[in-house]
């Protein structure tokens, strides 16, 4: 029976690479000379330090460019709360989006069943499922959960005919 994987992964070598050249970048500009602007990655945490909000927001500026330029997409970034530090420091943590949220799982299982396509969509462990009996259907069903769920960098992958 023929079936796609709806996934939600960064490339997290890609995300790596961008960081390492935004602390790179941080480095060489002037702007950001003696003062405590940094980047780092923790597994899927990207960690922004920086003086005031105005600096975060620099940081984040160079982080997005760089991502961008390796095909990264900027909507995977889930932005948090800024919180001070020690001494006038700021933190800003954003976290990597990675797998599908269960309630984005069930809105999507839901817009498949209701779509009327002879196809069936299930939860499995971060990605969902959608299995049908023509490649046809399958095809409209992508075509459907792009269109409706936009402001989310859904992939399909492992198409099995």
């Amino acid at each position: 029976m023929p079936s796609f994987d709806t996934v939600c992964e960064a490339n997290m070598v890609d995300v790596k690479h961008a960081v390492e050249n935004t602390a790179k970048e941080i480095g060489t500009r002037f702007d950001f000379k003696g003062t405590p602007a940094a980047v780092e990655l923790k597994d899927k945490e990207i960690t922004l330090i920086g003086d005031a909000d105005f600096q975060l927001t620099q940081i984040e500026d160079i982080l997005r460019n760089k991502l961008t330029k390796r095909n990264v997409d900027v909507r995977f970034l889930d932005k948090g709360d800024v919180q001070k530090m020690g001494g006038d420091k700021v933190k800003q943590v954003i976290k990597v989006r990675d797998g599908i949220e269960t309630e984005l799982g069930k809105k999507i299982q839901r817009l498949v069943k209701d779509s009327k396509l002879k196809v069936q969509a299930a939860i499995q462990d971060g990605k969902l499922r959608v299995s049908g009996a023509k490649r046809d259907d399958l095809q409209g069903a992508m075509a459907l959960i792009r269109k409706e769920i936009a402001d989310i960098p859904l992939s399909f992958d492992n198409f099995r005919d």
